[in-house]
């Protein structure tokens, strides 16, 4: 992990973390950097190349800029912290399992139920098996989504690596399979919900899309 990304992670968590939790001495409020380093231990298993620290970082780098369009920018930035927590590419129900630990966890650390309700159901829509309703959650499903509309040099190296995290696929197979979810994006009306994300990916994230599936 270089210093650059370092900072940014030790920023976001400050950030989010003493939005949501109450500093009241306790030990939940001290236990956060524990709590953070076991996510970012999470992110770096080696059984990831793409959703790891690199694609954390992407997502955390985004919402710094588009922050001011989520109207709980504190628990959208939990969700991404937690969105991709438990990844095993041979299992199903990574999300649902990442939403409850984010839910346990803010729940051990005194978060008011009401938000750390949220904040699971924040992860839980990166699923991306609906349309995203809420202005939180169109940002987060934005931010999350936004690899797809990156500069053609990281969207290949994006393809590479989820190849790569399925390298135990076989290729034929893979390709099929690979092509019909890309296709899934590619038919949907509009690809980002916010304004500002869809005017700043939407046609590249086309054109990295059908060059993808051609």
């Amino acid at each position: 992990m270089d210093a650059h990304d370092r900072a940014l992670f030790d920023r976001s968590w400050h950030r989010a973390w003493t939005a949501l939790v109450a500093n009241d001495g306790t030990h939940a409020q001290r236990d956060g950097e524990a709590l953070r380093d076991a996510l970012l231990t999470s992110y770096g298993e080696p059984q990831r190349k793409y959703h790891t620290r690199q694609h954390l970082a992407e997502c955390l780098a985004l919402l710094e800029e588009v922050a001011t369009l989520a109207t709980h920018p504190a628990e959208v930035e939990m969700a991404l912290w937690f969105h991709d927590a438990i990844y095993d590419v041979k299992g199903s129900g990574n999300e649902d399992r990442s939403a409850d630990w984010a839910h346990t966890a803010l729940r051990e650390a005194g978060v008011d139920a009401d938000v750390a309700e949220r904040v699971r159901q924040l992860v839980l829509v990166t699923k991306h098996d609906g349309v995203p309703q809420s202005p939180d959650e169109q940002v987060l499903v934005d931010i999350d989504l936004a690899i797809l509309g990156a500069e053609r040099p990281r969207f290949d190296e994006y393809e590479r690596q989820i190849r790569d995290e399925y390298g135990f696929v076989p290729g034929f197979l893979f390709r099929r399979k690979r092509k019909q979810i890309l296709r899934t994006f590619l038919d949907r009306p509009v690809l980002y919900s916010t304004p500002t994300l869809r005017e700043r990916l939407e046609a590249r994230a086309r054109e990295n899309l059908r060059r993808a599936i051609g």
